[in-house]
């Protein structure tokens, strides 16, 4: 039976349907196959469908006996578009409700694009996003030595190593509020805020002078910016993959290891050839370009949820591996940001030129990219799970030994193996929180987890500066934050 663009078909059936048909599209109409039909509820049933613009709606009517009490919910397409205003009304008796919410997830869960054109897209958008935020956050190391050395000079590290945690905790701690936006459909508005923040905080950093200024532009504005677009590029990708996902975080996550590989080496470049506030401006106008493209190609697909429980959803942590993996995901950001933010520091104390040493933070971030992408692949055809385990015993055996590499070689290879794994646990420990729950939950529990994770990367490097200040040697640093690092598995 076939129905005609714009028009309503009503086609009599057993006395109940099955929700999900065999059917075919073409430009004219469709074809229903009713013998794919099947039982559903007693009583007198009808179908409704309305072909419009190239776009399949299709909803079951099941018309309820008369002491039967009901309820209405609203039809979706069938393409990835906004839900239209001309939506098509279903009624289905209470007593089916459960198996209808139940048939619908499982539809959902079924319709992931995990591919294609637009998909691809997608994920183009989040490499930007995360090449022009991450990336830029990533190239703290340079700064902390410049500012040691400069601008903040009567400053000790431990103090000015304050301005990166601000930043790196940022990252993470307001997602709990972020996803919980972005689950009930706010991500257009949040996403060009936060692209607007990063812009201009960046181009007030060039007229910084004072320790509290850098905090608050450095340190606030741009870890707040860069944890908002953070958030919804995670969202995003949840949306529009779902086997492949793993491939599409380990891409999103390997742009931004190409962007702390770029950013510190533009940075360092650039300040000795044309100082530090135009450096900043150059860096605000490549953040400008990134940060454009990801506007452009980046939408959600999924309608918005009504979650429950408001921010928090409190009842996640009743799931033991939920709450065990938040625990093991604080404990793991306690350590891992240590070596990347003294590396380069260790270095030039060790007698390494400053203009060699600041190479082995892109050193770092180069070999965390290769990671990313080999993560990215592990998750996608093995135990998520049992690769991110490995993943901190590396880094933590690493930064144990960091301490005692103290010649260039010894160096280099300490920022390989360390970058390769730590960025391999970086862009991948929120792959399991996504399995840990429903879909339509993602952006609240991702964001209880990054905020929980948010602890552990503020006060991390912090307390490693203080055990260097208070011992006046990197050894117990590397002792405590491989440990931290290392037993979080």
């Amino acid at each position: 039976m076939a129905v005609n663009r714009g028009a309503y078909c009503h086609i009599p059936t057993l006395p109940s349907v099955r929700r999900r048909p065999a059917y075919s599209t073409n430009p004219s109409g469709i074809s229903i196959d009713t013998s794919s039909l099947a039982l559903l509820a007693d009583g007198p049933t009808q179908i409704w469908m309305y072909w419009d613009n190239f776009a399949l709606y299709t909803k079951w009517i099941i018309v309820p006996l008369p002491a039967m009490d009901h309820y209405t919910t609203y039809t979706q397409r069938r393409s990835t578009d906004e839900i239209p205003d001309n939506t098509i009304r279903e009624t289905v008796t209470a007593r089916d409700k459960t198996e209808y919410d139940s048939d619908k997830a499982s539809t959902d869960l079924e319709d992931f694009p995990d591919g294609g054109f637009r998909a691809w897209l997608i994920i183009g958008g989040t490499m930007c996003s995360a090449f022009a935020t991450i990336g830029f956050v990533n190239t703290w190391g340079v700064f902390q030595e410049y500012y040691e050395e400069t601008l903040l000079k009567d400053y000790n590290p431990s103090t000015i190593v304050w301005i990166g945690s601000v930043q790196y905790a940022l990252i993470f701690m307001p997602g709990i509020i972020v996803g919980h936006l972005f689950d009930i459909g706010y991500f257009r508005v949040p996403f060009i805020l936060a692209t607007i923040l990063l812009v201009v905080s960046t181009f007030l950093i060039a007229e910084c002078s004072q320790y509290w200024h850098f905090l608050l532009c450095q340190g606030s504005a741009i870890g707040l910016a860069c944890e908002t677009i953070f958030s919804c590029v995670v969202g995003i990708i949840g949306h529009w993959f779902r086997r492949r996902r793993g491939i599409a975080m380990g891409l999103m996550t390997a742009a931004a290891s190409i962007g702390s590989t770029v950013f510190p080496i533009v940075a360092h470049k650039l300040i000795k050839d044309i100082g530090f506030p135009w450096t900043m401006r150059v860096i605000a106008l490549i953040l400008i370009f990134g940060m454009g493209i990801a506007n452009l190609t980046m939408r959600r697909r999924l309608p918005p949820t009504n979650a429950s429980g408001g921010i928090l959803n409190l009842k996640a942590f009743t799931n033991a591996p939920y709450t065990l993996w938040c625990f093991s995901t604080f404990t793991a950001y306690l350590g891992i940001y240590t070596v990347l933010t003294y590396i380069s520091v260790s270095a030039t104390s060790y007698g390494v030129s400053p203009d060699i040493a600041f190479y082995l933070v892109s050193i770092v971030n180069a070999t965390s990219g290769i990671g990313r992408i080999v993560a990215g692949i592990c998750a996608h055809r093995f135990s998520t799970l049992d690769f991110l385990g490995s993943m901190t015993i590396i880094p933590g055996a690493v930064t144990y030994a960091w301490p005692f590499a103290r010649t260039l070689a010894s160096m280099i290879v300490v920022a390989i193996i360390y970058g390769f794994s730590s960025g391999a646990y970086v862009s991948s420990f929120l792959i399991p929180v996504f399995e840990l729950g429903e879909i339509s939950d993602v952006g609240r529990r991702t964001g209880m987890t990054m905020s929980i994770a948010a602890f552990g990367a503020v006060a991390g490097p912090p307390i490693s500066g203080a055990i260097y200040t208070a011992t006046g040697g990197f050894e117990a640093m590397g002792y405590y934050a491989g440990m931290r690092t290392g037993l979080s598995p």
